[in-house]
C-alpha cells in the first residue's frame, strides 16, 4: 500500500482547519488516496510576545514548514498565502493557490464609524495601522499577537480589533463581525484569503496531486499582489497593501504604500492587460510608480 501523503502546517486553530479542508480536497479529487497532518512549530507561534516586525515579518509562519517538506518530512507545506515572502524558498515549488475565501478585512467590536475618538485599535500588522489611521488619525493603536481565539479576548474596551474576514470564516466565528471593509477602502495583504501549497521542486507526482486544487483565477490575482511586493522588496515590516480582483473582465490591482515615519501614504487602481504574461511586469511598474510618488511627496531635508 502507498504512504500517505504528508502534509505539513502549524497547529493553529486557524492554520489546521485550513489544513483539513486542503486535505479533504484532495481526498476528494484522487478517491483513496490518504493525507496525513504533521504539525510543525513555528517562530512567529513561540514569539508571541514580541511585533512580527521585530522577529522577521514574513517568514516567520513559514520557514519551519518549509524546512519539513525540504527536509523529507512531509511532501507538501500549506501556509496562508499573505504569510508567504514575496520570493519562493529554493529547492521549493508553489503548485497550488487555492480558491480565495472572502479576502476583507474585518473590525469586531465596533464598526469604523462607531468608534469614538481617540479609541483604541488592536492589531499586529503595520499595514492595517496605516490604512485605519489614514482615515481615522484620531485611532490610538496597540499591538496584538496570538491566535484567534487569543486576539479575540483581547479586544479594548470601548474599541475594535481587526482581523481578516476569512480567518473568522474557517473558524465560524464571523457572528463576531461588526464591519467588513471593503477592499478599494482597506486594502489587504497580498494573498490574502489565499491558502497556497508547496512542494519540492521536482516531485512530479506531488505537483500532479495538488494540480487539483489549483484554482486559476486565484493564482492570477495572487501572483500579480506578490509582483507587487517582490518589487519593493519588503515584506509586512512596512505598510504595503496589494489586492487583484476581477470587475467586469479587467484584473484590477488595488496597491498602497506609506512610510511608517511620518504617516504618508499612497494609493493607486490599476487596471492589468488581458495577457496574464504581462501581469507581473504591470504589477512591479505600478509598485514602482508608488515608490516614486512617496518619495515625491515627501519633505525636504
Amino acid at each position: 500500500m502507498a504512504r500517505p501523503l504528508r502534509l505539513a502546517t502549524r497547529g493553529s486553530a486557524q492554520a489546521t482547519a485550513q489544513s483539513h479542508a486542503v486535505a479533504d480536497a484532495l481526498r476528494a479529487a484522487h478517491p483513496g488516496l490518504d493525507v496525513d497532518l504533521v504539525f510543525v512549530e513555528t517562530l512567529g507561534d513561540q514569539r508571541t510576545d514580541l511585533p512580527l516586525h521585530t522577529i522577521g515579518g514574513q517568514g516567520v509562519f513559514v520557514k519551519e514548514v518549509q524546512r519539513a517538506v525540504l527536509d523529507g518530512h512531509a511532501d507538501l507545506a500549506v501556509h496562508s498565502a499573505k504569510d508567504l515572502p514575496s520570493i519562493t524558498a529554493g529547492g521549493l515549488h508553489l503548485a497550488a493557490f487555492c480558491a480565495r475565501r472572502d479576502p476583507r478585512d474585518a473590525l469586531v467590536g465596533a464598526t469604523l464609524a462607531d468608534l469614538p475618538h481617540g479609541a483604541t485599535v488592536a492589531t499586529g500588522s503595520v499595514r492595517r495601522r496605516a490604512l485605519l489611521a489614514a482615515e481615522r488619525p484620531d485611532l490610538q493603536f496597540v499591538e496584538l499577537r496570538g491566535n484567534i481565539h487569543t486576539r479575540l479576548a483581547k479586544l479594548p474596551e470601548g474599541g475594535a480589533l481587526v482581523m481578516a474576514v476569512a480567518a473568522l470564516q474557517i473558524l465560524e466565528l464571523t457572528d463576531r463581525i461588526a464591519e467588513a471593509l471593503e477592499v478599494d477602502r482597506m486594502v489587504p495583504a497580498p494573498g490574502q484569503g489565499c491558502v497556497a501549497i508547496e512542494c519540492r521542486e521536482g516531485d512530479a507526482t506531488t505537483a500532479a496531486l495538488l494540480a487539483a486544487v489549483d484554482h486559476a483565477p486565484t493564482r492570477a490575482a495572487v501572483t500579480a499582489e506578490r509582483a507587487f511586493l517582490a518589487e519593493l522588496g519588503t515584506g509586512c515590516s512596512l505598510p504595503v497593501a496589494a489586492h487583484a480582483e476581477r470587475v467586469d473582465g479587467d484584473l484590477l490591482l488595488h496597491a498602497f504604500l506609506a512610510d511608517p515615519a511620518t504617516g504618508r501614504h499612497v494609493r493607486a487602481v490599476a487596471s492589468l492587460a488581458a495577457d496574464p504574461a504581462e501581469h507581473t511586469r504591470e504589477a512591479a511598474t505600478v509598485a514602482r510608480d508608488l515608490q516614486a510618488a512617496l518619495a515625491a511627496d515627501a519633505p525636504e531635508a
